[in-house]
């Protein structure tokens, strides 16, 4: 057992991750270094290692072996290294949620301030939608109109929000068994926020995984879930034609990237051309674009079809030129044993918290929409805390749990 003192430092550390993402890459990692070290040191004075027997922590360090190894056959070796060996601290991360939020009360205060941040940050970005710059200034047309929200210079907050909103929905669900019409109402509020950022493929991920969870969820019939759709799609219509803003982002980009301006599938069509030139293990972790942009002239006609950019903006197309095909199926083939094989045990749990994770996860790997780089130190620490909380909210993979501690 741990004491008081002890207890309320982690609560505050798990409380502000959210705070410290949007806070930017530096303040992140120094708050997850702070639970990864406080944690080690925890561990060695509980003198409890069972937990590195678990499946779960053995797959993780799979992954973490296959990125070292991948960092010494990259095309630069250097580039990439950091973030491959970087993902320690994700595994001692997971190791620390499933190890605190085992505990009911220390995972509802954590999400409830969760839920506390997320509600100003979704002030802001209505505050946003309709003055042209959030509440400190930030904003503005830097982005042609994109609300970047507390993320100051960069227009990510949708995917930042779509990353959470899932977990906190189902937390709400366990918490508020008859408060569903109010759910439901802050449910429509989490997509309409999403929807005024502009980020599309963000947008179609958050669409298509409330979607999921109230087909999945058994407390609504048909007519109440009917109405919700409903209503939701009403309210998006309505915001889309009283907006150019949102017309030009959803109707007339859209339509130009599906016939004239076809840069995503070009990007996708280049991913693919630089795994056909590396079959076996790709370019290496990040290094797509140091093949894609760094062209020598005896090798343009190899590389004719390359498009210069930093990722191919497409997680299959992303793995497959990075990792190459080897690469490619040993990773999928983790994250299939780390929770796709999860999905059937998972519904009949019926914890709406794992379930809007698993949602989440699911939706990462969902093919053709655009996607940030996976590796990305934002992108996997989202991909992270989800997979953690997937595992650390549920009494049967807890790895902390007795029985789950060598399964």
């Amino acid at each position: 057992m741990i004491n008081k003192k002890v207890n309320n430092y982690f609560l505050i550390l798990f409380s502000i991750l959210p705070i410290s993402i949007v806070s930017g890459p530096a303040v992140s990692l120094i708050n997850i270094l702070l639970i990864d070290l406080s944690f080690l040191v925890l561990i060695l004075f509980i003198k409890d290692y069972s937990f590195l027997k678990s499946k779960p922590i053995k797959y993780l360090f799979f992954i973490y072996v296959y990125l070292v190894f991948n960092s010494f056959i990259s095309l630069d070796k250097e580039i990439g290294l950091l973030r491959n060996l970087g993902f320690l601290r994700l595994i001692i991360l997971f190791a620390a949620f499933n190890y605190f939020f085992n505990k009911e009360k220390f995972l509802r205060i954590v999400l409830t301030v969760w839920l506390l941040i997320l509600t100003v940050i979704l002030f802001d970005i209505f505050w946003e939608s309709i003055n042209g710059q959030n509440i400190f200034g930030f904003g503005g047309d830097t982005y042609g109109r994109r609300i970047v929200s507390f993320f100051k210079d960069e227009p990510i907050v949708g995917g930042f929000v779509n990353s959470l909103y899932l977990i906190i929905i189902g937390f709400l669900f366990l918490q508020f068994k008859n408060k569903k019409n109010l759910i439901l109402f802050i449910s429509i509020i989490f997509l309409i926020a999403i929807f005024l950022t502009g980020e599309r493929s963000n947008t179609i991920r958050a669409l298509l995984g409330i979607s999921f969870f109230y087909i999945l969820f058994k407390d609504y019939d048909f007519k109440k879930k009917l109405i919700f759709f409903s209503s939701t799609l009403v309210l998006f219509l309505i915001l889309l034609f009283n907006s150019d803003y949102l017309k030009l982002r959803y109707v007339n980009q859209i339509k130009s990237y599906l016939t004239t301006n076809q840069i995503y599938f070009n990007l996708y069509s280049s991913g693919y051309e630089v795994f056909k030139n590396y079959k076996l293990f790709g370019v290496g972790n990040k290094n797509y674009r140091i093949e894609a942009c760094n062209i020598d002239e005896k090798e343009i006609k190899k590389k004719e079809n390359y498009i210069c950019n930093t990722h191919p903006h497409q997680i299959y197309f992303e793995l497959l030129s990075e990792h190459g095909i080897i690469g490619f199926l040993l990773l999928l083939l983790l994250f299939y044993n780390l929770f796709f094989s999860k999905i059937f045990q998972t519904l009949k749990e019926n914890n709406y918290i794992q379930i809007g994770c698993l949602i989440y996860l699911f939706l990462t790997f969902l093919p053709l929409l655009p996607s940030g780089a996976f590796f990305n130190d934002y992108m996997i620490t989202l991909f992270m805390i989800n997979l953690s909380i997937f595992y650390s909210s549920s009494k049967k993979l807890n790895i902390f749990c007795k029985q789950n501690k060598k399964n």
